[in-house]
């Protein structure tokens, strides 16, 4: 394993790290201890994973952090600032034994990174012998951006909930079709499978009827980083559109394109992804891991 490389001077606060080493009149070393803590939270940047490998408690995480010797994870996203004060569950126990970064995971067991830092709240860790890199971005937690987090991991935030309940919809808009549906369910089964059901409001989650099914896409939407744009493909052959804006850990508003008519959706069942990704038998989403997404673009044609 390569030792730890630093490219840039390392500065997070005020306070100048100690240099270890000194490389040339602009690099310094500091050390790995330092760089891991200097952050409370180091949010994983799957999109831009690298290599053929996987470890599996990254693959489920969306932020990770270091604090004196034990290491956390945050595997979902409804929630996320408040578990474990904001650094999620505990996961495991990290060391920084002669430069590398060593995790002992509480179900994956041990793996080793070299740690190459990027720029000043940007590093990459690389697990050479299964071949994968991953990319993690450094915030505190009063400054992390959950705006992005939510919208950039869209599809894993609509799979944390066992169903969504629509809650109200606008005296505007055209009666249509999509009026009668009141339970709407994400899945990772092929990465976009969704189920609708027309049971009544206040239906018990475990007994509710998935009356349809079939494949759900969401697009980014030109000049908008806090909209999307969700298409639902019943497998008989409708589709319908929806502007689609997070309005908390718990709640969606889905705009219907065709009628003009915007419902909201609260989440219900939530789903804990622990250490393991265990969860209950009956749920859909056991084990869900991260993938990279690739979206296409839509231009937004009309104004509310």
């Amino acid at each position: 394993m390569k030792a730890l490389k630093l490219l840039l001077i390392f500065f997070a606060t005020s306070t100048l790290f100690t240099a270890c080493n000194r490389i040339d009149d602009n690099y310094y070393d500091v050390s790995l201890e330092e760089v891991m803590t200097t952050y409370d939270l180091w949010y994983v940047d799957y999109h831009r994973t690298a290599g053929t490998g996987d470890v599996p408690f990254l693959s489920r995480a969306f932020t990770i952090s270091f604090f004196n010797g034990a290491f956390y994870a945050n595997n979902n996203i409804a929630d996320i600032g408040y578990t474990g004060n904001g650094l999620g569950i505990k996961v495991g126990n990290y060391d920084t034994y002669n430069d590398f970064l060593e995790i002992d995971h509480s179900l994956d067991g041990y793996y080793d990174f070299d740690v190459t830092v990027l720029s000043t709240n940007e590093i990459r860790i690389d697990d050479n012998y299964n071949d994968v890199s991953y990319y993690l971005v450094g915030y505190q937690r009063n400054n992390f951006d959950y705006d992005k987090l939510f919208y950039e991991n869209i599809e894993y935030f609509l799979q944390e909930y066992v169903a969504w309940e629509k809650t109200s919809t606008s005296v505007a808009g055209l009666i249509n079709p999509f009026d009668e549906e009141n339970y709407l369910q994400f899945t990772p089964e092929n990465n976009t499978t969704f189920y609708a059901s027309k049971d009544a409001l206040g239906t018990n989650i475990d007994i509710i009827n998935w009356d349809f099914v079939g494949s759900y896409q969401i697009y980014d939407v030109q000049d908008y980083e806090d909209l999307k744009i969700l298409t639902l493909n019943y497998d008989g052959g409708d589709n319908e559109a929806f502007e689609l804006s997070v309005i908390n850990d718990s709640t969606v508003s889905l705009y219907h394109i065709s009628s003009a008519t915007t419902y909201k959706f609260n989440g219900r069942g939530f789903i804990r992804f622990l250490k393991g990704g265990e969860l209950k038998p009956n749920v859909r989403n056991s084990g869900r891991k991260r993938t990279k997404i690739q979206r296409e673009t839509k231009v937004r044609r009309h104004l509310k």
